[in-house]
């Protein structure tokens, strides 16, 4: 169980020290990736089993939702806006969603 919850707090410090440092960065400095410009997710938390997920270009999304644990639970390619996510537990996720090169990481709550 210790392991566990070692692995989930080192995943989320990771997270977080992500989007620290792109957020802190100068705007001269070239990333390993940008943002998706207008990326909106919600609604957040989710209790309807329907998320909709949109962006400025609105191009298709390849995306991707972790449990805590890290563990890859769902993944699928978005030409629309609106997701089925009614097969995930009652939980806390990351989502990735990624558009061209770019690509984001917000966390997800299933209620």
């Amino acid at each position: 169980m210790a392991k566990h919850y070692f692995q989930v707090i080192t995943f989320f410090i990771c997270l977080l020290a992500m989007d620290l440092s792109y957020s802190q960065a100068p705007e001269t400095k070239v990333s390993a990736h940008s943002t998706i410009q207008g990326l909106t997710i919600y609604p957040n938390p989710v209790s309807n089993g329907k998320l909709y997920i949109s962006s400025i270009k609105n191009l298709s999304k390849q995306i991707e939702i972790y449990d805590v644990l890290g563990k890859k639970v769902y993944a699928t390619s978005l030409s629309g806006k609106m997701m089925d996510v009614s097969r995930l537990n009652i939980g806390v996720y990351i989502i990735k969603v990624t558009e061209g090169p770019n690509f984001e990481t917000r966390k997800l709550v299933i209620r």
